[in-house]
């Protein structure tokens, strides 16, 4: 595979495109015990890209647990008056993502929970709304990839996510590239280009800067070219 290239956070010199991305992680999963790897990106970065080729590469040995899974419910959202940020570091269940993800952390690395699986959340992205207990991980499963913008911030609870990550790759794109996905995303659901535009540009970027100043906190940083194709509809990512 082309059109990646990576530069090194603490190691992993010499990755130059997804195959090498799926050696590691294959790596990653063949050390005896559980291991959990961070993709992480600001929206429209790919996030989901990476991790679903990832996945697909590994089979059975990996598994996908979405930081989305953990968005508060709309309802709630209109409750605190942050409907119209939703998306924003504030607008997640984060002590419930770190409470699973240290579930999945203890479940593969002690004997607390021999063979007891575990159940996260997914998130709907055409019903806009987490479905519960739709990700099985199971015990014997050696590598969970979370994914989200989140992942490396440091505030509103989030800085309690890097202690549980072995490893955290951040994605990045051109600017110009990522925006232009994330209006086909919002299109491709049926909202008008100015509705779409309007929200990309007013809730999406103020987000994507507090996740661009995390970047240097990544074990490694991914460079994706424009030209490597990117999924716009996913069910576990933004």
């Amino acid at each position: 595979m082309s059109g990646t290239t990576t530069t090194a956070g603490t190691g992993l010199d010499g990755f130059v495109d997804l195959d090498g991305l799926i050696d590691h992680a294959r790596s990653l999963a063949a050390t005896g015990s559980r291991r959990i790897l961070g993709i992480v990106g600001a929206p429209g970065a790919g996030k989901s890209t990476v991790s679903d080729t990832i996945a697909a590469a590994l089979g059975d040995q990996a598994v996908i647990v979405g930081m989305d899974g953990f968005h508060l419910d709309n309802a709630e959202l209109v409750r605190l008056g942050r409907r119209d940020r939703k998306g924003a570091p504030d607008t997640f269940d984060v002590d419930g993502y770190v409470a699973l993800l240290s579930r999945l952390a203890r479940a593969g690395r002690t004997a607390d929970a021999p063979g007891t699986p575990i159940y996260a959340p997914r998130f709907d992205r055409s019903l806009e709304a987490s479905i519960g207990s739709a990700v099985l991980v199971r015990p014997e499963v050696p590598l969970v990839i979370t994914e989200g913008n989140y992942l490396l911030f440091d505030d509103h609870g989030w800085q309690g996510v890097a202690a549980h990550l072995d490893e955290s790759w951040y994605v990045d794109v051109d600017d110009e590239v990522r925006r232009d996905r994330l209006i086909a995303r919002r299109l491709g659901h049926g909202h008008p280009r100015d509705e779409a535009e309007a929200w990309v540009l007013g809730v999406d970027e103020p987000n994507a800067r507090l996740v661009d100043a995390t970047k240097q906190r990544a074990t490694r940083i991914v460079t994706l070219d424009a030209s490597t194709p990117v999924e716009t509809e996913s069910t576990h990512g933004v």
